[in-house]
């Protein structure tokens, strides 16, 4: 097995989602995992470093909103978005249920390519 894909989970402020997929997956060998937010008021604020880092980047909602911040100040890895709600806390059950349905696909293509 070769080097782990670089995976960077984003949302809104880096409470419940972004942290709860980080958790789920920070044991997966086929993962090296990071978690940020957009907000300025994130525990983790989303910078340019993070992007240059990732290889993927999987934003819970509105890929608009990371494009628009960073799409002119550096080239973009690819991006996913999951289409996951901010309803949940962080580790609730239902948002595990849901992050793993929606990230499995969407790193398919990718794991598939290593």
């Amino acid at each position: 097995m070769g080097e782990p894909l670089r995976v960077l989970f984003v949302c809104s402020r880096n409470q419940w989602r972004s942290p709860t997929a980080a958790r789920i997956y920070r044991a997966d060998p086929r993962l090296a995992v990071r978690a940020a937010g957009l907000s300025e008021r994130s525990p983790r604020t989303l910078g340019v470093r993070d992007l240059a880092w990732a290889e993927v980047v999987l934003v819970m909602e509105q890929r608009r909103r990371l494009q628009q911040r960073f799409g002119r100040k550096t080239e973009l890895p690819a991006v996913h978005c999951l289409d996951v709600p901010d309803e949940y806390g962080f580790m609730d059950p239902e948002l595990v249920t849901l992050l793993r349905a929606s990230i499995e696909p969407a790193l398919e293509p990718h794991l598939g390519s290593r």
